[in-house]
């Protein structure tokens, strides 16, 4: 699978986004996630639709931060941070359920309380 990556260059002096950058690695792809507040606290995660990425809950991140609870905020392949494929034929909806399962076994995630909306909320409720 051939990939396109955006330069971190392209993502610096962001307005309210001064979030430390996580990325983990599924068969070669390289995808981003933010993980903010306590370890041991209850899971929020943020699953992002299209066209977007996981700047559009900075506004969120710091209030339910705030109220106790881990964030993570994945970028789905393709979008933000994370590698993106270049063939049309690489971004199936099972990938991305797939892709999106990958980073919840890899980061163990429990009990997770999902937030997310568009196409975020079909890979997410798989």
């Amino acid at each position: 699978m051939k990939l396109l990556s955006t330069p971190d260059k392209r993502f610096e002096n962001l307005p309210d986004f001064s979030f430390e950058p996580h990325y983990i690695e599924v068969e070669g792809i390289k995808i981003h996630y933010l993980d903010e507040g306590s370890k041991q606290a209850e899971v929020i995660l943020l699953i992002h639709g299209e066209p977007s990425w996981c700047f559009l809950y900075r506004h969120m991140i710091p209030i339910l931060v705030k109220g106790g609870y881990r964030i993570i905020a994945p970028d789905l392949v393709g979008f933000g941070r994370s590698d993106k494929p270049t063939e049309q034929k690489d971004h199936t909806y099972r990938r991305h359920v797939y892709w999106m399962t990958e980073v919840i076994k890899s980061l163990d995630l429990k009990n997770i309380n999902l937030f997310c909306q568009d196409w975020g909320s079909l890979i997410g409720l798989r």
